[in-house]
């Protein structure tokens, strides 16, 4: 469904956009001139006057506006469209005009559709932001609550969290016991737990139960707005992206304007310059790298792969820097048990069954993963007879006639001050605590585990890729990402990340080559958008996926290894495309310099060129083969 919107979307971009308008108009133009022209027996002007009027309504604004870009010294392909759109004007080749308007004009669209994507990001972040607060009418929850915009919340109000809702400011607990989602925001995998005196942050995704905070900041010096902030900053200062057609289109223009003005002089005769201006027309270049791109991203989807921004695919293929977010990349961004360490006498499957028994009530994320161990195990887990929490002290309950008290390092030692000297040393990862008739019984640690194919594909990256540098960029504690990249083989690590210092290392990394971040969640948004290109794994967020420029819908490292293949592969055979027809193109100028071809000769021959680029630039789609070669699934 994202995948169908997304397409939608582009195309009404491209639609409702002035330059999309015209190339649209132009087309019917071309169609209602060949009808015409050969299905009737028609005068050649008869035939003429659609091509006329979309040359003069299209092409003339086009022209101006490539003009002045050219005075901005954008140059580029453009300028010689521009150029090659007056020539075959004064020639008389109207239909040749007209195909230079739609190639032109269409590009403008596709260009323009694309760069819309930073305003759709802010646009799903702001969808996503916090907006009704509850606030409270006095101290406690019994003095009623007014429904306000989160933006008239202050510094010191009270406001109720209802369960599943968004925090809308920044705030400590002052009542309730539960938990908040904080991934998105933070980076950390799990869902955090929340009691009185813990902080909470907006957007924030509260758990079962209602909570009371009090605002330690205004809404819009939360940590939300400085989100917002940072990505708008990132959209606003992005460098900018020079297209290949725009490199290669610089030295070809003078190329072209050098040859046309030798063959005037030599000869004296204008028509030698319209002659190799037309057979110069950049078609290959206006043409045939959008249309290997449009089949890259025709093959990108057919892989479950989202091309947004399809500028990307002329540098994802030739990335140096790659830089992963940890939780839900290389990880699977869900904890599992790790480690059970048991006091003396005590078994580490009967200590297992009795907190599953416990903990299948409860939907936090270490609960569900000690009940995921049990079966696992394949332990049969008993009834609990009662249950029961406090704040602060964990999850109490009887089980087969044992109490059974489920809490951390600091609970324990309350109960049971003799476990201090059994106590495992102090784990860099999650762990609960566990005392079975008052004494200590059990230390279950938990991480959120690497993918089992992830070191092989940092293995693959630079030995079939040529990555030369990789990094781990998350706002996990830098103990824990430490931890995996030594299990995935990755030596640079930044723990710890705010969404800022993200930015700030793409930005500086990106200034030395072309850049890949790949991430899963809204404190990934502006690291995406600063990179070459910004991939997220999975739909996960509206926020995360309009800031990338792809999206790999089943998060898996090999359908990424195909987006790199595919980025390749376009780039190869765009190339193989435009210089192959350029230097037909100049071969033909040349010629056109002695006057062996003339001004028909040269647009007849002009279009056998494009053909003959846009057949091989429609290569990209046209493979159903693996282009992968790197199996995933192997290392399931």
């Amino acid at each position: 469904m994202n995948a169908t919107n997304n397409s939608s979307r582009g195309v009404r971009e491209f639609l409702t956009s002035s330059e999309g308008m015209i190339a649209t108009a132009t087309l019917l133009a071309i169609c209602i001139h060949v009808v015409l022209r050969f299905g009737f027996d028609f005068q050649s002007w008869s035939g003429n006057w659609p091509l006329v009027v979309m040359v003069v309504i299209g092409g003339v604004p086009l022209t101006i506006d490539v003009i002045k870009g050219a005075i901005k010294a954008r140059g580029g392909a453009d300028l010689l469209a521009a150029m090659s759109i007056i020539a075959a004007v004064a020639m008389g080749e109207w239909l040749v005009a007209a195909i230079i308007v739609l190639m032109l004009s269409g590009g403008e669209a596709l260009e323009d559709a694309a760069s819309k994507r930073a305003s759709a990001t802010l646009d799903a972040l702001a969808k996503r932001s916090p907006t009704v607060a509850h606030r409270l009418r006095g101290e406690s929850l019994s003095s009623g609550t007014d429904d306000v915009h989160a933006d008239q919340v202050l510094v010191g109000d009270r406001v109720v969290v209802l369960p599943h809702e968004l925090c809308p400011v920044d705030g400590e607990v002052m009542e309730g016991r539960g938990a908040m989602d904080e991934s998105y925001l933070t980076g950390e995998p799990y869902v955090v737990p929340k009691s009185q005196g813990s902080a909470v942050i907006s957007g924030a995704i509260n758990g079962e139960v209602a909570l009371v905070i009090e605002a330690t900041a205004a809404a819009q010096d939360s940590r939300y707005a400085k989100i917002v902030g940072v990505l708008k900053e990132a959209e606003n200062n992005r460098p900018p992206m020079r297209r290949m057609a725009d490199r290669l289109g610089a030295w070809y223009t003078v190329i072209a304007l050098a040859l046309a003005t030798i063959g005037w002089l030599m000869s004296g005769d204008p028509s030698r310059f319209l002659a190799v201006l037309v057979i110069a027309t950049p078609c290959p270049l206006l043409i045939g790298v959008p249309v290997a791109i449009i089949g890259a991203i025709s093959l990108s989807a057919k892989r479950g792969i989202i091309v947004k921004n399809p500028a990307m695919l002329e540098d994802v293929g030739r990335v140096k820097i790659v830089m992963f977010d940890k939780t839900g990349t290389l990880t699977y961004g869900r904890p599992s048990v790790t480690n059970v360490f048991t006091a003396p006498g005590r078994d580490a499957d009967e200590v297992v069954t009795l907190c599953a028994a416990v903990e299948k009530y409860s939907k936090h994320p270490l609960a569900q993963a000690i009940v995921r161990e049990a079966e696992r195990l394949k332990l049969a887990i008993p009834e609990t007879d009662s249950i029961s929490e406090h704040p602060g002290q964990g999850l109490s309950a009887t089980v087969a006639g044992r109490e059974i008290h489920i809490t951390n390092r600091v609970g324990c030692e309350k109960i049971d001050p003799s476990s201090t000297a059994l106590l495992p040393p102090g784990a860099t990862g999650m762990e609960s605590v566990v005392l079975i008739d008052g004494r200590y019984a059990a230390t279950l640690q938990f991480r959120d585990e690497p993918r089992l194919s992830a070191a092989s594909f940092i293995e693959h990256l630079p030995s079939k890729h040529g990555v030369e540098e990789m990094m781990i960029l998350s706002g996990d504690r830098e103990a824990e990402v430490r931890h995996l990249a030594e299990q995935v083989g990755i030596t640079e690590v930044h723990g710890g990340m705010s969404p800022e210092a993200k930015l700030a290392i793409v930005r500086e990394k990106t200034t030395l080559g072309p850049t890949l971040f790949l991430g899963d969640g809204i404190n990934d948004a502006p690291a995406m958008t600063a990179a070459s290109a910004g991939i997220a794994f999975g739909a996960t967020s509206d926020v995360t996926s309009e800031a990338a420029d792809a999206v790999v819908l089943d998060s898996s490292l090999e359908r990424l290894d195909d987006l790199l293949h595919i980025g390749s592969r376009m780039r190869r055979i765009a190339l193989q495309s435009v210089i192959g027809g350029m230097g037909l193109s100049i071969l033909g100028m040349i010629l056109a310099v002695f006057g062996l071809f003339t001004p028909l000769m040269g647009a007849i021959a002009q279009e056998l060129i494009d053909v003959l680029a846009i057949s091989n630039a429609a290569r990209v789609g046209m493979t159903n083969k693996s282009l992968s070669d790197f199996d995933d699934a192997a290392h399931h």
